[in-house]
């Protein structure tokens, strides 16, 4: 295996929804392992993508009027823009939809077919439409819901072909002991190992039941299963199986990237057939964690569902790269807070790393008129900041290598505190008042040095950041262009004039910010739904017979229905309830014409305490079913059928 050569894969994206920060934290981890090799000198691949076949892409397409093809070209759009948006760095983009990646994907059916590992047979079981898998009887969760999504499955029994899977447990045991790095975190490894040693089945790996996918070669009444399908991309963007092709380039030194709910998939299926094609399994599979927010798990209809493009704007994106791979440790789950980033911009960006560079650059502006001292003659202090820089670039190196983003910018913020504690210690403003040339030369340079060594390191993680550190340093080019020759102390020995610019992070006033966002927040809630108390996504816990009891629902007449200004989802409700007149805002404009609802009679929640949207009061919740699985959220309301019911009657 080389060690010049470093391939980095994200999973390929589901275009069943927009991007989200889950989205975002593995492909911004992806960027900084790409751009940290290549900046050693290796020969790196960085490959994203979407996954654009399957039952949900389908099933959305219908549910919108148009072609599965004319869904994936509209969301791929959204994944292509994130990635323009975060400074990501990939040199490929492939689309499962792509006939570089169909030929490809045929090309191993067929291999597998003539060497016996995928034979025809029947399956029966139960299968799991959101997440597009069977699942076995062993993992069924109470009342036949999927172990992952919590969602009904559903009893198939189909025509398929099978990928002969148990065939290779042994090999993957075998190779696993052998490798035990080659699944991190570690309590990912011994997940699947436990899992092999359980028993492995041969898997399903075709569809009769839809026509959006690969068709099987020689047998076109089935499509290729969409994740058999969609592991296959990490090889075909390689040009997979072509003599020469970048794959016998950079399949040796695969590396994925996978969110912890895909490990089996990427684990065990995934390097079953590499090893049935005589290719090399995976050299890493780190699979990191998934994102609550402020405590609450992410959800559309709750409308806490973090927008990546939101906080790059409203934050920056360097802002948002460092947040997310310093605020948890790459493979726990972490919540998201937008507090927290708020301080931690304060804290790390402004007053650590951009108090250094302004202090410092602010003195050899003033004291050397912007020129950087040539030369100097080091102490034992400026030794040690020298030592402690040197140190701090291997210690970063051993911890990228384990994929610990957080501990390699602490590390790396531990050299930054101690330099500013440095212009403490050495107060090069008393130098300069008394005349001590020598030694205001050895500090400047020392402090110019510390902040050139600074952007490089943090030039993956922060790669705006470090430019502008670099270009305020009065150096030209990038961090990155020279490799791990700029690592060293003094590297850099040409005359230098330095080019101070603006601050790097202004501080945030925290408690106007927490006004800002609270403004913000009642806009996401009113834009979501406010008729919705309940989130599909999870369920509530048990309630006892008296809090039911507490819970007034009647019956209300629809008199009149009215646009709230400058909010395209909400009307204003009024409504008779027989005993008194009240009015309710609901975001049911996109589902319902005015014209649908006057008339109607509802179910109204009608002891909920008011609340006020868009400056609106509203007094009561109405009930409706919701539709989350498809790209256009259906909505129906709860209505009384029986016109003989009286307007004010109780629902019990």
């Amino acid at each position: 295996m080389s060690d010049k050569n470093f391939y980095i894969t994200t999973p390929i994206y589901y275009v069943n929804d927009v991007p989200h920060i889950g989205h975002a934290y593995t492909t911004i981890a992806a960027d900084v392992l790409a751009r940290w090799h290549k900046s050693a000198g290796e020969k790196t691949w960085f490959l994203t993508g979407t996954d654009e076949h399957g039952q949900k892409i389908q099933t959305a397409a219908d549910a919108r009027g148009i072609t599965p093809q004319q869904l994936c070209d509209e969301v791929v759009q959204n994944f292509q823009r994130l990635w323009k948006t975060l400074n990501i760095s990939n040199d490929d983009f492939i689309r499962t939809t792509e006939p570089r990646h169909e030929k490809v994907v045929q090309e191993v059916f067929r291999r597998l077919i003539e060497q016996g590992d995928i034979y025809k047979g029947e399956y029966e079981g139960w299968y799991c439409v959101p997440c597009e898998t069977y699942v076995p009887e062993a993992q069924i969760g109470e009342g036949n819901t999927c172990p992952d999504c919590k969602r009904p499955l559903t009893k198939m029994t189909e025509e398929t072909y099978f990928f002969k899977l148990s065939k290779y447990a042994e090999p993957l045991l075998k190779y696993y002991e052998e490798n035990p790095d080659a699944i991190m975190p570690k309590s990912r490894y011994n997940e699947i190992v436990s899992f092999i040693k359980s028993g492995l089945r041969d898997q399903s790996v075709s569809r009769t039941t839809l026509s959006w996918g690969i068709p099987l070669p020689g047998d076109d009444k089935h499509v290729i299963y969409v994740w058999f399908d969609a592991l296959i991309n990490y090889l075909s963007a390689l040009d997979f199986p072509e003599k020469g092709g970048k794959w016998e380039t950079f399949w040796p030194v695969v590396h994925h990237l996978v969110g912890k709910d895909i490990i089996r998939f990427h684990c065990v299926i995934w390097p079953a057939m590499l090893m049935a094609l005589g290719v090399n399994p995976p050299v890493k599979v780190f699979a990191h964690g998934w994102w609550t927010v402020e405590g609450a798990k992410m959800s559309k209809s709750v409308g806490n569902v973090v927008d990546p493009f939101e906080m790059a704007g409203l934050y920056g994106v360097d802002a948002f790269r460092y947040f997310v791979l310093r605020e948890v440790p790459f493979g726990n789950d972490g919540d998201f807070s937008e507090l927290a980033m708020a301080q931690r911009i304060n804290s790390d960006l402004a007053n650590d790393i951009g108090n250094l560079l302004s202090r410092s650059l602010q003195m050899i502006d003033k004291y050397r008129e912007g020129n950087l001292p040539a030369s100097y003659k080091a102490t034992e202090l400026d030794k040690e900041i020298e030592d402690l820089a040197n140190a701090t670039a291997a210690e970063m190196t051993a911890l990228m290598d384990r994929f610990a983003f957080d501990e390699a910018l602490k590390s790396l913020w531990n050299f930054i505190g101690r330099a500013n504690k440095y212009i403490d210690e050495t107060q090069p403003w008393k130098l300069g008042k008394d005349g001590e040339v020598e030694r205001l030369d050895a500090v400047l340079r020392t402090l110019w040095e510390s902040l050139r060594l600074a952007a490089v390191q943090v030039a993956p993680f922060m790669p705006e950041t470090a430019a502008n550190i670099w270009a305020q340093l009065g150096l030209a080019g990038n961090p990155l262009d020279g490799g791990r020759a700029n690592w060293k102390w003094g590297a850099l020995e040409a005359p230098v004039k330095i080019a101070k610019g603006s601050i790097l992070f202004p501080r945030i006033d925290i408690e106007k910010w927490k006004a800002e966002k609270e403004k913000r927040d009642q806009e996401k809630r009113a834009a979501a739904n406010p008729t919705a108390f309940f989130n599909f996504d999870d369920h509530e816990p048990e309630i006892e017979y008296d809090d039911f009891g507490k819970l007034e629902f009647r019956v209300a007449l629809v008199e009149k229905v009215e646009v709230v200004p400058k909010a395209d989802k909400l009307y204003v409700l009024h409504l008779d309830l027989g005993y008194e007149k009240r009015a309710i805002v609901s975001s049911i404009r996109e589902f319902y014409k005015p014209e649908e609802l006057e008339g109607k009679k509802i179910v109204v929640l009608v002891n909920l305490k008011p609340a006020k949207f868009r400056g609106v009061v509203s007094n009561g919740m109405l009930l409706a079913a919701e539709s989350p699985d498809t790209t256009k959220e259906v909505l129906t309301l709860l209505t009384v059928m029986d016109d003989s019911i009286p307007v004010g009657s109780r629902v019990h």
